[in-house]
């Protein structure tokens, strides 16, 4: 079975009877994709949804060795809103374990995340701090245009997606506009 399924709920309580039903059922994941580590299922109550059928709010994330995939799901009931994301995320995961040999080189992915926080010395002397008060680097693996959209969705990145493009050898930024479309920036060196 899974090493880890982690079960957090927002605004909500979380019954024992819920709790159980979906760890049961996210458990049977690993049936279809053997290395995942981690499943953190969200289960949320959202007040100020325009709609009542979009106040219960299930996400699922599924951590495993080179891979992060993500759903999250809508509806009036949490089961219902759970059902529909575990479904979405078994269709994730069979598109992903198609993917996947198609050899990455070291076998991780965009997704893994290197983080090298830098602790910025607390002024007290009323001196102004340095703009940059955090920096992160991450392992970029070559993909497509097409992978940087999918991997921005699966993210839940709204705004901006880095990564590196095979097809054109360079970095780019891959964010959405306002009209719903994805724009791409390409860094030329002047």
């Amino acid at each position: 079975m899974t090493e880890k399924i982690e079960t957090v709920a927002r605004n909500m309580r979380l019954t024992d009877n819920v709790r159980e039903y979906v760890e049961k059922k996210a458990g049977k994941l690993e049936r279809h994709l053997q290395d995942i580590d981690e499943v953190r299922i969200e289960l949320s109550h959202i007040k100020s949804a325009r709609s009542a059928q979009d106040r219960q709010v299930a996400q699922i994330t599924v951590h495993g060795k080179g891979f992060i995939l993500r759903t999250e799901e809508r509806a009036d009931d949490i089961h219902a809103a759970f059902d529909a994301a575990l479904d979405k995320m078994q269709r994730q995961v069979e598109r992903y374990k198609g993917k996947r040999h198609r050899g990455r080189g070291d076998g991780r992915s965009a997704a893994e995340v290197v983080e090298a926080e830098e602790e910025m010395p607390v002024d007290e002397t009323g001196e102004l701090l340095p703009l940059i008060g955090r920096r992160k680097k991450f392992i970029m693996l070559p993909m497509t245009e097409d992978e940087a959209v999918e991997q921005m969705r699966l993210l839940g990145h709204d705004n901006f997606f880095v990564f590196f493009n095979a097809e054109q050898n360079a970095i780019q930024v891959l964010y959405r506009r306002r009209n719903g479309t994805y724009g791409l920036i390409e860094p030329v060196v002047g």
